[in-house]
């Protein structure tokens, strides 16, 4: 029996719909390059004898550095086919933090979109160059090696699958390093598998399906999900030419399932929000209503309860004049829309519910794979869903969520002692803060590590927090502070001008600090002038805050705010 291998997925899709669609690159001027699924998979093949002639032995390393597209897609298919070990580098950090992965990464081998990037890796190297072979992603020369190879040997490729087995690696994760140093986590083809092979019952798709990709593909959402998952469905993929073109590219292509992180479905909601604000009062009022209605009905549906029949009549009409134009911006055949990445605001996940598009928000960390997602017919807004086919779960006593399954990661790479701090016994230790409902749909409520003790021992969880009040769309990022201090503090950034949103923060800051315990209120905050960014150490790739760089690059205005007391 042969060995269950990513190409082993994409061989048996291929096989099923040869001449269907499975990947569009865009060329400019509105027109693509299309692979079909048996293109796919030959390109695949070429591409895996190409990487051995370059001299990667099995279990050899190769990096990619590439902003999402269908090339990217082929290559990193092709080294996990050829038995060698794929890590995508983070394109939006740093050249000199990329080189810094490169070298701990081991890879022999680069591929890069362009001569440009390779340039500036190798500038960023200059002292220290980088004892590696570069590769153009886009000139095609690794394929036409390959295929060259396979004329003259004709049993090449078979040869090389054959050594490949489940338990070989496959993919080497960055971690986004959020809480401390980045880590690299290796995956193997066995986990990948396990993962693809949990989506036929969680997250149906079929060729019939098509999506837009443009999320970094070193993420692991965009790579199980708008990668892997379309091989072993037959979804089809479209390559965005960009954040600029995507709303264009969303009305014509018209997808059926889309993933993007809560950061894009709050810009759709914001924009929408504000058009309506200049709108005549009436038109405001019908949409309010229509809103509170399609709300109201979700819940319903979301707690197992019937929709009364006067609600369904008003919804219909409430659907064709209001509901339906704004899913329309978003091509109007939208079936499954996933939020990932970062947690969803429950206001949020209400809104798309409310106008008959629920947002799926599911689970998924680099050492564990996707491991939770809502079931597709009964949502909950602000859980993470429910466990996918394959793990199971335990919550500590201190809150702590572990996980079992077959998708777990093999361990980090080159660091035996990191692994076995977070893999006990089989079980994964996540770091996450989780709650688990009746229904057995769970909720994520913070991350160990960030939990805020006041200096009298009361324990503070601020993702909760920080939640609330992004409530308010004015309101980009938020900090909070507090540990071993007497009080609760904040830090935010805002979508305008700080000084004229400056009473609507202190409003929400207000209307938040009702719902909360008298040791949890933000007592004083501050507004900086401008975003976190990456390039000053503040996010990390998957636009997570580093509380520590925050804390650190803004211990000025924190000290202020406990009176002159330097914060840690």
């Amino acid at each position: 029996m042969k060995a269950r291998t990513v190409y082993t997925v994409l061989e048996e899709t291929a096989a099923k719909y040869p001449e269907k669609a499975a990947l569009h690159q865009p060329l400019g001027g509105g027109k693509y390059r299309t692979w079909t699924w048996s293109e796919y998979r030959d390109t695949v093949q070429q591409i895996a004898v190409g990487v051995r002639e370059l001299g990667v032995p099995k279990g050899g390393m190769v990096a990619l550095q590439s902003e999402t597209r269908a090339e990217f897609y082929l290559t990193d298919i092709g080294v996990m086919t050829s038995g060698a070990i794929t890590a995508a580098l983070y394109t939006s950090l740093p050249y000199t933090d990329q080189v810094k992965t490169l070298r701990a990464s081991d890879a022999t081998v680069v591929f890069v979109e362009n001569e440009k990037v390779m340039k500036a890796l190798q500038d960023a190297a200059a002292g220290d160059p980088l004892d590696v072979r570069w590769v153009l992603l886009t000139d095609d020369s690794v394929r036409a090696l390959g295929e060259e190879k396979m004329r003259e040997d004709p049993a090449v490729f078979e040869r090389i699958r054959a050594e490949v087995s489940e338990s070989d690696m496959a993919v080497l994760y960055m971690t986004s390093g959020a809480t401390g140093e980045p880590k690299m986590g290796l995956v193997s083809h066995r986990a990948l598998v396990a993962n693809m092979d949990m989506s036929p019952s969680s997250f149906p798709l079929s060729p019939e399906d098509c999506t837009i990709a443009f999320l970094p593909s070193a993420h692991i959402a965009q790579r199980v999900v708008v990668e892997l998952l379309p091989i072993r469905e037959g979804g089809c993929i479209w390559f965005s030419e960009g954040l600029a073109k995507m709303p264009h590219e969303l009305r014509t292509i018209r997808p059926t399932f889309f993933l993007a992180p809560p950061r894009v479905w709050e810009r759709i909601y914001t924009t929408v929000s504000a058009e309506i604000r200049k709108r005549p009062a009436a038109v405001r009022r019908l949409f309010y209503t229509a809103i509170g209605l399609g709300s109201e009905a979700s819940r319903r549906k979301q707690q197992g309860k019937e929709v009364p029949a006067w609600m369904r009549t008003s919804l219909r009409v409430f659907d064709r004049i209001v509901f339906a134009k704004i899913r329309e911006r978003l091509g109007g055949r939208m079936r499954l829309a996933a939020s990932g990445a970062a947690p969803l605001g429950k206001d949020l996940a209400e809104f798309y519910g409310a106008i008959g598009m629920p947002l799926i928000e599911g689970y998924g960390l680099t050492e564990g794979g996707v491991a939770a997602l809502n079931p597709l017919d009964r949502p909950k807004a602000g859980s993470i869903g429910k466990l996918l086919p394959g793990f199971e779960a335990r919550i500590e006593e201190d809150g702590e969520l572990m996980l079992r399954g077959g998708s777990l990661f093999s361990g980090y790479y080159k660091d035996p002692e990191a692994t076995a701090a977070v893999l006990r016994d089989g079980w994964l230790a996540t770091g996450d803060i989780a709650e688990c409902d009746a229904d057995g749909y769970y909720y994520i409520t913070g991350r160990k590590k960030e939990l805020i003790v006041s200096s009298n021992g009361k324990k503070i969880y601020p993702a909760r927090i920080e939640g609330m009040l992004k409530k308010e769309p004015a309101i980009n990022q938020v900090l909070l502070i507090g540990d071993r201090m007497p009080y609760v503090t904040a830090l935010f950034t805002v979508n305008g001008a700080p000084e004229e949103l400056r009473s609507i923060v202190e409003k929400a800051v207000k209307a938040v600090n009702k719902q909360l315990a008298s040791f949890e209120q933000v007592r004083k905050f501050k507004i900086l002038e401008k975003d976190f960014s990456i390039e000053l150490g503040e996010l990390t790739p998957t636009m997570k805050v580093r509380r520590s760089r925050v804390l650190e690059n803004h211990r000025e205005l924190v000290s202020e705010m406990y009176m002159g007391k330097d914060v840690e």
